[in-house]
């Protein structure tokens, strides 16, 4: 969309924060694809990792909110946990129910990627003063908070 095709000055148009909200996605998404490939897991696993980084989920509980099916994520798991990056064990309060957490190698590649992630955005993010990003941090927050989960 070029300028002469927005709305007048005053009047906003909500379809340009669509479109900005999924040209940022596409970026991200971008770079999320690339920085995956480089550390050799799919963007599912990056998204498993991310996930997990600070919390232990039940296979059932991860795969619901990846909208997996659970034979799905349980291949996915084995699949990490063969390579040293995840590990199940018996969940403390329930057990019956099994738990997927980040092994050291895993934590170890969770914080490879994210540093790998920061930089590779930089550009965009280094645009923006602190202030701004702070601001922008706490949009996108509240933002992500209202949306479809």
């Amino acid at each position: 969309m070029n300028r002469s095709d927005r709305a007048p000055d005053g009047v906003f148009d909500q379809g340009e924060l669509v479109d900005s909200l999924v040209q940022a996605a596409f970026v991200t998404m971008a770079v999320l694809t690339e920085v995956a490939g480089d550390n050799e897991v799919s963007l599912t696993q990056l998204r498993v990792f991310g996930i997990l980084r600070d919390r232990r989920v039940g296979v059932t509980a991860l795969a619901n909110y990846l909208g997996l099916e659970k034979s799905t994520m349980t291949g996915l798991v084995g699949r990490a946990e063969k390579r040293g990056l995840l590990q199940r064990a018996p969940n403390p309060a329930d057990g019956r129910a099994v738990d997927v957490f980040l092994t050291a190698a895993g934590a170890e590649l969770v914080e490879r990627v994210h540093g790998h992630i920061a930089r590779t955005l930089a550009p965009m993010t280094d645009a923006l003063g602190p202030a701004e990003q702070r601001r922008l941090d706490t949009l996108l927050r509240r933002v992500l908070d209202s949306g479809p989960s």
